[in-house]
């Protein structure tokens, strides 16, 4: 019996098992048992069930305990945590922080007409308005001719072989948000990451917790980042509020643990911006679906692999995946993506052209150190499957060559660019860019043919 176990059965049971414990562990992320006995005396009751008049109100300071001063930059006078808003204001910088220093902004939540120090009932967070980082690489128009121009800002920024240095550059944003749900805790459950932004006080013989207030540190990204150089007086910073889920803050609690955990081994801000996107651009659940589609991917991999079975009705989407897929990778290296993502896209890179090699039946023979190679003969079916490829990519051309060629130009004309190989990676991108947004419903009719085509031949199997 053991030994009819194939390989794939035991990588399928590994993987299921896999995909159960991860399920059984976001379940008890986002899920929280609630006090049973709401009139006992092991329950915790919130603060906000009383309706309290509020105020929030933002500073900012040079040291993150307010030492050496704090200016008050913001503040909500008749705050309430159901209603959502979003202010653009100004912020006065320092001479310290325009020095490439930091600057730090503390955020209460406290009773109205009350000065938050004097407040017993509360709670603040202190995040950085400043993050280190490497200026961004000079961009000059490649038609104009400013070699001169590019040249000197290179000079200026260590393009010539000199040491770059991070400089403080400004986050523009900062999100808030509090848990606006009347939720009772029991104190002998309590999840210990909400335990560290509870505060909790006693009133008789019941216990209350002030609001869960909880910065989104997910959402600064490096897109939203300014350098802040000697001659800058005042930045812009958008404040956005909004109330959250108690099972979405658990959830981004762990998140934003993880990140500052892979900064601490050494990942910069750009590596980390990378992985806040996972979370912030994504729907949960379409990142969720994803996660299953790609699991799946891999084991029909791997099931092709030791079945030494791969069909593929149509042949051009498998030339034009692996095209695609190695000059988005030529993208990547282009744009000094790190390596977390660098690495994955470098490996379906080598899939696809695998992909390539057994949907065309090339065969490779080495006479020497030159390789040459062989294709293999096709059947009737193959041959009339090249046929339509070959026919439709007729019409296709007829769009998608002008599309890709006006577009270069364009680019060419009105876009800036590193250099002269970034103009035309970012050229091929572009195009298959416009390529995906003509042809989908196509790419969906050939998706689903594959897939249909491949499970079939795997039952039979």
């Amino acid at each position: 019996m053991f030994q009819k176990t194939s390989l794939t059965t035991i990588i399928v049971g590994v993987f299921i098992v896999y995909v159960l414990h991860t399920c059984w562990v976001m379940y008890g992320i986002v899920y929280t048992k609630p006090c049973e006995k709401p009139k006992g005396d092991s329950c915790i009751t919130p603060y906000l069930a009383g309706k309290p008049r509020l105020q929030l109100s933002i500073y900012t300071s040079i040291r993150p305990n307010a030492e050496g001063g704090h200016s008050l930059i913001h503040k909500e006078e008749e705050f309430d945590v159901h209603t959502r808003f979003e202010r653009l204001i100004n912020v006065s910088l320092p001479k310290k922080t325009r020095r490439n220093g930091t600057l730090y902004a503390m955020v209460f939540v406290h009773q109205a007409g009350v000065m938050p120090w004097q407040d017993p009932r509360q709670v603040h967070l202190v995040t950085q308005l400043t993050t280190y980082m490497l200026p961004k690489p000079p961009e000059v128009s490649l038609i104009q001719g400013q070699d001169e121009h590019l040249q000197q800002e290179r000079q200026s920024t260590g393009g010539d072989g000199e040491q770059v240095r991070p400089v403080s550059h400004w986050r523009s944003r900062l999100t808030l948000n509090i848990v606006a749900e009347d939720f009772l805790f029991d104190r002998d459950a309590l999840p210990s990451d909400v335990h560290r932004y509870m505060r909790v006080f006693n009133s008789g013989k019941k216990m209350f917790y002030l609001p869960l207030l909880f910065i989104d540190e997910l959402s600064n990204r490096v897109k939203d980042l300014m350098e802040i150089n000697s001659s800058t007086a005042e930045l812009p910073l958008t404040i956005s509020y909004d109330t959250i889920a108690l099972g979405k803050l658990r959830f981004w609690i762990h998140m934003q643990d993880a990140v500052y955990s892979l900064q601490q081994f050494g990942f910069t801000e750009k590596d980390a911006d990378e992985i806040k996107g996972i979370f912030v651009d994504t729907n949960l659940y379409f990142l969720a679906l994803t996660f299953f589609v790609a699991a799946f991917h891999v084991s029909g991999f791997l099931v092709c692999y030791q079945q030494k079975i791969y069909l593929m009705p149509v042949l051009f989407p498998v030339l034009w995946r692996c095209f695609s897929t190695i000059v988005i990778f030529l993208y990547l290296l282009d744009e000094q993506t790190s390596l977390l993502v660098l690495i994955p896209a470098g490996i379906g890179s080598l899939i696809e052209v695998w992909k390539v090699k057994k949907a065309f039946k090339i065969y490779v023979v080495w006479k020497g150190a030159v390789p040459q190679f062989l294709f293999g003969k096709s059947d009737e079916s193959e041959r009339r499957t090249e046929e339509y490829d070959s026919l439709a990519m007729k019409y296709l051309s007829y769009l998608l060559y002008p599309l890709c060629v006006g577009g270069a130009v364009y680019a060419l004309v009105f876009v800036k660019y590193k250099s002269w190989y970034s103009w035309l990676i970012n050229s091929l991108v572009n195009g298959m860019v416009d390529f995906f947004y003509f042809f989908f419903p196509l790419t969906c009719y050939i998706t689903y043919i594959f897939i249909e085509r491949l499970f079939c031949a795997y039952v039979i199997v």
